[in-house]
């Protein structure tokens, strides 16, 4: 469902299942709203030398949101997004067409196929990975295993991050074996959420960050209007330390968001 923004002319919200997905202006890609979206955006702008073209995939296209932000911060750029949606992808492209100028590529595809989906040419160049995938209001279980992030590994360039959202709340019991099972295949993982979420005290987004983690992201997140607090080395370790990776024999989806928790 496409929704527009009364108040800002070609903007609106994607919704699936009446949870809110994605946010687009047309007119400024450059304006992330969603906050988890925002912090995202920070991974990417810190990633390599800024304005400097990158070779990025997202798994997850949305309104392809960040594949926009990506085309107007980095003119130039190669960017390749997998969505399982047909239905989606056509009512997003008939709202806002993707500019033509730019190198976007959008595949109708299973996410967790990605290694094998994508053109071999594209293996050991990808600058920035980002995995934001929901079936509704849920991460499917297959993207969170330990194969489905190893098989990402081929495809980083030296120096690659890899940024995954997932959403959960009190007792953060998923959101620990998540990050276990990236510090498992990555070796290093970052976490940025808003206070409150880290603490249990309320359901929300948490993007964890892997492979070449940028210096600067804690001072970005906290000067952002809405601040972040980011997680590293040995807070992350403490985080998701005791949960068990998940692998193909013990995945599970996201838990269900409280009734209201998106609005």
């Amino acid at each position: 469902m496409i929704e527009a923004d009364r108040d800002r002319p070609g903007a609106f919200t994607v919704l699936l299942d009446g949870t809110p997905q994605s946010y687009v202006d047309t007119g400024d890609p450059t304006n992330l709203v969603f906050e988890y979206v925002r912090r995202i955006g920070h991974v990417i702008d810190l990633a390599r030398p800024s304005g400097e073209p990158i070779t990025a995939v997202h798994l997850g296209g949305g309104g392809f949101t960040l594949a926009r932000y990506v085309a107007a911060t980095r003119p130039g750029s190669r960017q390749q997004v997998l969505e399982a949606d047909r239905t989606l992808i056509d009512a997003v492209r008939a709202a806002a067409p993707l500019p033509k100028r730019e190198q976007i590529k959008v595949r109708c595809a299973n996410a967790a196929l990605a290694a094998s989906v994508l053109p071999p040419g594209m293996h050991g160049t990808v600058d920035v990975l980002v995995v934001d995938v929901f079936a509704g209001a849920r991460t499917p279980a297959g993207l969170t295993t330990s194969e489905f992030f190893a098989s990402l590994v081929p495809l980083l360039a030296p120096g690659a991050v890899v940024v995954l959202n997932i959403a959960d709340g009190a007792p953060l019991a998923f959101a620990r074996s998540v990050t276990a099972t990236v510090v498992e295949v990555f070796g290093d993982v970052a976490i940025a959420a808003e206070p409150a979420v880290l603490k249990g005290r309320r359901f929300g987004n948490l993007v964890l960050v892997a492979g070449t983690v940028p210096e600067q992201l804690a001072r970005r997140l906290a000067g952002d209007p809405f601040p972040g607090t980011l997680l590293w080395g040995a807070d992350a370790t403490r985080f998701g330390g005791g949960a068990k990776p998940f692998t193909s024999a013990n995945a599970q989806e996201s838990p269900m968001p409280p009734r209201g928790v998106f609005g």
